[in-house]
């Protein structure tokens, strides 16, 4: 028997799965729409948050208006066998039924050139190949590295070419091997220059080939704000994309900073929003630091704190 092309086995593993049903595994009928595939999004029952509440269950308002929502998984050059870490996740949210989020945070030197990231471009693709693998055909929201486009201008001109390239082969990747999976490349927030600007670089990384793109990913500005943004860069698109915003941290807007402010609070909680917006999602979960500053002055990026879940609990 001949081998089949990707196209044509694609249309034969959908075939099977309508005439067979849900296999087993979690692999899901591939129509595209993640929504219909899953009854709400999952909720990761190992989130420092979650941890956190097991070791003070007497903190029941930071259980149920934090830990218990459903909020991203990062993942990066830390995460280890990235492939195994991703098929188990998002396994775990096809068989709870539930549709897990990711964001990709692995591009060489990262934002602005902080560090980390993938140790060369060729890395970067071996990476970003493994999540995809790891996702298959399970249903999964994805977006793709904070920041990369809105702050390319942190790095030489002369290297934009070869990073557009690599969020270009990202977006290719999970366009051409996940068809349960709405992909959003990273668009900054509010301030992130020009809009058109903003617009012409997602087109230079495909963003035609995926849903659309994502806004204020762990920042504060209100959605409101954000959405006017996103109507700003979808008209710059000439239309046929859709976003996502998160909300995790907006509920008071921005104070114009962006690491640990003080009185912000929690936004609305993770759920579809009306188009053209997908959806409302907390990529960043309430409580994780920003960074040593702000009201945690010395907690690493990405650490849980009591703390900060609490300020954002309150409004103070």
């Amino acid at each position: 028997m001949p081998t089949l092309r990707p196209v044509a086995a694609g249309l034969v593993l959908t075939a099977a799965l309508l005439v067979f049903g849900r296999p087993e595994s979690g692999l899901a009928e591939a129509t595209g729409d993640p929504l219909k595939l899953t009854n709400g999004l999952y909720v990761d029952p190992s989130s420092d948050a979650a941890a956190y509440v097991r070791r003070h269950p007497e903190d029941t308002e930071l259980a149920s208006k934090i830990a218990d929502q459903p909020s991203a998984r990062w993942i990066g050059a830390s995460s280890g066998d990235v492939k195994a870490g991703v098929t188990a996740y998002t396994t775990a949210a096809a068989k709870a039924d539930k549709l897990p989020v990711l964001v990709t945070d692995d591009l060489p030197g990262r934002q602005c050139g902080i560090g980390g990231g993938a140790a060369s471009d060729a890395a970067y693709r071996r990476w970003i190949s493994a999540v995809s693998d790891g996702i298959g055909t399970r249903p999964a929201v994805v977006v793709l590295e904070p920041d990369a486009l809105a702050r390319l201008d942190c790095y030489p001109t002369s290297e934009w070419n070869a990073r557009i390239a690599l969020l270009k082969y990202a977006v290719g990747v999970l366009a051409a091997k996940n068809p349960n999976t709405w992909t959003y490349l990273d668009a900054g927030n509010v301030t992130s220059g020009d809009a058109k600007e903003i617009a012409r670089r997602l087109r230079l990384a495909d963003v035609g080939k995926i849903r659309g793109f994502a806004l204020n990913t762990a920042n504060y500005f209100t959605t409101d704000q954000s959405v006017a943004r996103g109507t700003e860069i979808l008209a710059a698109l000439g239309g046929g994309s859709h976003y996502v915003i998160d909300t995790s941290r907006n509920g008071n807007g921005s104070d114009g900073s962006s690491c640990n402010p003080p009185a912000r609070k929690l936004g609305t909680p993770p759920s579809p929003a009306p188009t053209p917006v997908d959806l409302h999602l907390w990529l960043r979960t309430p409580g994780q630091s920003d960074g040593p500053c702000g009201l945690t002055p010395t907690l690493p990026p990405g650490t849980f704190s009591p703390l900060l879940a609490h300020h954002l609990l309150t409004g103070t």
